[in-house]
This record gives C-alpha cells, structure tokens and sequence, in this order.
C-alpha cells in the first residue's frame, strides 16, 4: 500500500509564487517517478512535472518550463514543486501520482498510480 500527500496549494494573484509538497509513504522501491498534474473544471488531467527519485532526472511539460521547479523534498520520500510567475491559467487542483514501472519519466497520467487527495491552488487576475 502506498499513500501520497500533498500539501502547499492557495490562493495567490498573478506573478505569485507557490510551493507544493508531495509526500510518499509506505511499500516502495529504491527507483520510482513521482509526477505533478493538473486538472483543471472542465478539462483533462494534464502533465506538469515529473522527478525520477533514483537518478534525479525531470521532465517538464512546456507550459511549465522556465516558471516551475520540480526538486527532491526534505524528507528521502519527497518532491516540491517551486511554482513562480503564476498566471491564471494555472488555477487547477494538482495532484501527484506515482510510477514504479521504469526509470524513464513519463507524462501520461493514465501510467501512474498512486494519487494523492489533490491541493487547489487559485491564481486570481
């Protein structure tokens, strides 16, 4: 069994800045994937982020390159997301989601499992 927490999300206007934190705990590997996506009302689940916890590598979806930082946590289980120069646009609940099959970081979030509960974070204009 494996839980994900997340944590960080609020409300902040646009230019604003933002930390997320996803926690994971129990039954897990030395090599996994931990994954950022959004959804926002009315649209698909869409790729944000991703850090491979074994060998540090990112991935990062274009609309989050150069504004988001994706990082290891505090804890060895974690990952943050450092989110600056926030727009509207971003207004979504994020969720992370885990993925044990291979090192290769993927972007589909139909491939990971193991989701957190969410966090909004609402940018207002």
């Amino acid at each position: 069994q494996v839980q994900l927490v997340e944590s960080g999300g609020g409300l902040v206007q646009t230019g604003g800045s933002l930390r997320l934190s996803c926690v994971v705990s129990g039954r897990i590997f030395s090599s996994y994937t931990i994954g950022w996506f959004r959804e926002a009302p009315g649209k698909e689940r869409e790729f944000v982020a991703a850090f491979n916890m074994r060998t540090g590598d990112t991935k990062y979806a274009d609309h989050a390159k150069a504004r988001f930082t994706i990082s290891r946590g505090s804890t060895q289980s974690a990952v943050d997301l450092q989110m600056n120069s926030l727009k509207p646009d971003d207004t979504a609940i994020y969720y992370c989601g885990t993925d044990f099959l291979t090192t290769m970081i993927r972007s589909n979030w139909a491939l990971y499992n193991n989701w957190g509960q969410g966090t909004q974070v609402t940018v207002s204009s």
